[in-house]
């Protein structure tokens, strides 16, 4: 049996709370690695957090400074040299595009760590695939990954998310949720199958657990239509009556569906409420205009229509929820479109994982507050065409 096949081994039958000290053990013997640490990025996307269980837990990292970051946000592997010949590996921890965090290693020599780089980065990623899995039975890298204690209603928003980032040949996407330890009903969704990708904005209405409780139905009965095999525009209608016979109409959802044919680029939209969308296409930014429709729950039994859109390869469209695009200064002054394009341009050549944090960054700067008093989301959807088309014409 060969040394990656036994770390392979050793992972898949470790406990799952225990699956850091299985791979350093056969780190340790099979590669002559020390110091092996696990960092998972926190909730507000800031800091890569130790998964240690040990008593001594070493400090978290930045997320966007030091090896560890360059590794998370280039998404490669970094190699820092250091003392007496050695080096410090950080390898991506990533699932599908859904990026996880950091594995952080020491090797005895930089030939060493240049005849095993390509197979520890493999081992990374197999390592991320097992925390998928750890994590239906244990909470110990949930936990690893909070600064803070989330509010009841921000842990009920992280559990209804598919991942914060997805990545295949033909689209890359990726998704922010602020304030992350206090967010109320935002949320987004999304669902591929070989040829369509489904995905869902919501901009959630009203605070705490009955905001997030709202959201919960909504997503639910949406996921619920989506896996009968129903149009989105169906979906939506479904959705409308589940959420109208909970609420009588006290109570409503804002949310953009959308069905991407990843064939063709051919993109069907519902408007139903408030999530905005923009398009960057040749460095130009624009909004899209949408036929608006009743959000879900307002009034019994409401039809629903979509309307159609068709993408061109390296399209980039980023979605918001007002809690982005309606933010004030202190002065009084909107956020508005217009400096959201700027936003969007400025951050061009940032993967997808990447622009709705630094999108949010800048809003905090406009705000004048490092919290939001309300819900902001931003989604990143790039296509890059069937067969993966050019990825940097931006």
């Amino acid at each position: 049996m060969n040394r990656f096949v036994a770390a392979e081994r050793a992972l898949r039958s470790a406990a799952p709370h225990h699956l850091v000290d299985a791979l350093s053990d056969v780190l340790g013997d099979d590669w002559s690695a020390r110091d092996v640490e696990l960092y998972l990025a926190d909730y507000s996307l800031t800091a890569l957090r130790p998964a240690s269980t040990r008593p001594e837990r070493p400090d978290s990292l930045p997320m966007h400074d030091g090896p560890a970051g360059r590794a998370f946000g280039a998404q490669e592997p970094y190699v820092e040299k250091r003392g007496d010949d050695r080096v410090r590996l950080h390898l991506p921890v990533t699932v599908r595009g859904d990026r996880l965090g950091v594995l952080r290693l020491t090797l005895p020599s930089a030939a060493h760590a240049e005849e095993c780089l390509a197979e520890l980065t493999e081992l990374a990623e197999v390592l991320g695939h097992e925390l998928v899995v750890a994590e239906r039975d244990t909470d110990v890298y949930l936990r690893a990954r909070r600064s803070s204690r989330l509010t009841l209603a921000a842990e009920m928003q992280w559990q209804l998310l598919p991942g914060r980032s997805s990545t295949r040949d033909e689209y890359a996407l990726g998704g922010q949720l602020e304030p992350a330890y206090a967010i109320f009903g935002d949320n987004f969704d999304w669902s591929a199958d070989a040829d369509h990708l489904m995905l869902y904005i919501t901009n959630g209405m009203g605070e705490g657990i009955e905001a997030s409780l709202l959201t919960q139905l909504g997503i639910n009965a949406l996921r619920n239509a989506r896996r009968a095999g129903a149009p989105i525009a169906d979906q939506a209608a479904l959705a409308d009556q589940a959420v109208h016979a909970q609420y009588g109409g006290a109570q409503h959802l804002s949310v953009l569906l959308l069905d991407l044919d990843l064939a063709t680029g051919h993109l069907e939209i519902v408007d139903a409420g408030s999530p905005r969308m923009l398009l960057l296409r040749d460095r130009s930014v624009s909004a899209v205009a949408l036929d608006a429709q009743l959000p879900l729950g307002m009034f019994e039994e409401t039809d629903y229509r979509a309307q159609e859109l068709l993408l061109e390869p390296g399209d980039r469209l980023v979605f918001v929820s007002d809690g982005v695009y309606s933010v004030v200064t202190p002065g009084g002054e909107t956020y508005g479109e217009r400096a959201l394009a700027r936003a969007i341009n400025a951050t061009r050549l940032l993967p997808a994982a990447d622009v709705p944090g630094a999108v949010l960054r800048e809003l905090s700067g406009h705000r004048g507050t490092p919290v939001a008093d309300d819900d902001a989301l931003v989604v990143c959807l790039d296509w890059f065409g069937r067969g993966g088309a050019e990825r940097s014409h931006r």
